[in-house]
């Protein structure tokens, strides 16, 4: 499994101890300090079956004062979060071809319970 994950964030925290009690094998990727590529944002949405508006996070300053009510196509979302990776809603946990967004944890479990299955 690996999760998207802020140190800082106490969710991303909490879905990581629960990855760790559940005995999950995880790479965890600071993507505030590795960015996902094009590519690596692309192949999660489809994992998350949704479309980058559906991850970004809108109470963020950033998106207050620069995208706010703007209207952006796909392509231009994904080229915004790759040069702004705090806009993307934290953690992320991807397993194989499935991903979720861990808000609210127990998302997470439901992948859990699905690989230990």
């Amino acid at each position: 499994m690996i999760i998207y994950h802020n140190t800082r964030c106490s969710k991303s925290r909490e879905v990581l101890e629960l990855l760790n009690k559940n005995k999950c094998e995880v790479e965890i990727r600071e993507y505030l300090k590795q960015p996902p590529t094009k590519k690596e944002l692309k192949e999660l949405l489809a994992k998350l079956g949704c479309k980058p508006i559906d991850i970004i996070r809108k109470k963020e300053e950033i998106f207050i004062k620069k995208f706010a009510n703007k209207k952006f196509t796909d392509a231009e979302w994904i080229q915004i979060l790759t040069e702004h990776p705090v806009l993307i809603e934290r953690p992320i946990v991807i397993d194989g071809y499935k991903a979720v967004i861990g808000r609210p944890t127990e998302l997470v479990l439901e992948l859990i319970k699905r690989k230990k299955a």
